[in-house]
C-alpha cells in the first residue's frame, strides 16, 4: 500500500491545490504551509505549463502569473524543498507530460523522491501510454495517479485495476473550473471504480464551496479543490496564506462532516 493510499484509510481526504510561483516563490511557500497547518492531507502543486489542456481560466491565469514571476521546474523543486522545512505533508505534483519527459523521467522521479514526493498528476497522460514512465515511478516510489472522467467508460475496469495511490475523479466533462451542477452520475461511477480495484477515490473539477466538499465526500474516499483557493491567490496576491488558512479550515469541517452524513 503506497503512502498515499493510507491517508484515506481513517478519515475523507481534503486535497487542495495550488499552482506553484504563484504569485512569488515565498508566497507559494507561505500557502503550502497555511494548508497543511489548517487540514490538508494532501497539497497537490502545479507546474505551470504553456498548454495546460484541462485547466479552466482561473488556473490557466495563475501559470501567467507564475510565468511572470520567473518560473521554472527548478523554481518549483526549490519552492518543495524549503516547504519541507515548515511542513511533512504529503505532496503531489500537477504537471503535463512534456515537462516530465524534458526533465528525464528517471531525473525527475528521482527529485521527487529526495524531496518526499509522493504521487504525480499528468492529463495528459493517457493510461495506454503510462508504460514510459512507469519504470522510473516504480524505481523512486512515485505514484502516478490516473484520471476517470465521465467518459472513460470500458476503460474504467483497466485503469482502476492498475492504479496505486488514489485515483481523481473527474467531476464534470469539460475543463478546472467552479460551477454549481455536476455529472449526475457520480455516484454510479464511484460505485463503478469500485468494483476493481480498493484504491481511493477523490472528486476534483469544479468544487469551491463547503456545502459541494461535503456532498462529494459523501460519494467518494476525498475531494480535491483548487481554483477557488488559486482565485483567493490572485485576489489575495502576497496576503493569500490567511484568507487560505480560513478557507481551508471550513473545507476541512465540511469533509469531516460527511463522514457522519454518511
Amino acid at each position: 500500500m503506497s503512502n498515499l493510499t493510507k491517508i484515506f484509510e481513517n478519515h475523507k481526504a481534503f486535497v487542495p491545490f495550488v499552482v506553484a510561483d504563484d504569485p512569488d516563490f515565498d508566497t507559494t511557500v507561505a500557502n503550502i504551509v497555511a494548508l497543511a497547518n489548517n487540514g490538508a492531507d494532501i497539497v497537490e502543486v502545479g507546474i505551470p505549463f504553456s498548454d495546460p489542456v484541462a485547466d479552466g481560466p482561473v488556473i490557466q491565469a495563475g501559470d501567467l502569473r507564475a510565468f511572470a514571476a520567473g518560473v521554472s521546474t527548478k523554481t518549483v523543486f526549490q519552492i518543495v524543498e524549503q516547504a519541507r522545512k515548515q511542513t511533512d505533508v504529503p505532496i503531489v505534483f500537477l504537471t503535463y507530460l512534456n515537462i516530465v519527459f524534458k526533465y528525464g523521467y528517471k531525473a525527475f522521479c528521482q527529485k521527487c523522491q529526495s524531496l518526499n514526493i509522493s504521487g504525480l498528476v499528468i492529463p495528459d497522460l493517457p493510461y495506454e501510454s503510462k508504460a514510459e514512465i512507469m519504470p522510473a515511478a516504480n524505481q523512486y516510489g512515485i505514484d502516478i495517479i490516473p484520471l476517470i472522467t465521465p467518459t472513460s467508460g470500458h476503460r474504467i475496469e483497466k485503469i482502476a485495476k492498475a492504479a496505486t495511490g488514489f485515483i481523481y475523479v473527474v467531476s464534470s466533462m469539460g475543463i478546472t473550473g467552479e460551477r454549481d451542477a455536476f455529472f449526475d452520475g457520480l455516484k454510479d461511477l464511484v460505485a463503478e471504480i469500485k468494483k476493481y480495484t480498493d484504491v481511493p477515490t477523490a472528486i476534483g473539477f469544479g468544487v469551491h464551496t463547503p456545502e459541494q466538499a461535503q456532498e462529494m465526500a459523501t460519494i467518494a474516499d476525498g475531494v480535491i479543490v483548487g481554483s477557488a483557493i488559486v482565485d483567493i491567490v490572485a485576489k489575495e496576491k502576497q496576503q493569500a496564506p490567511a484568507k487560505i488558512a480560513a478557507f481551508t479550515k471550513s473545507m476541512r469541517t465540511a469533509v469531516d462532516r460527511s463522514e457522519v452524513k454518511a
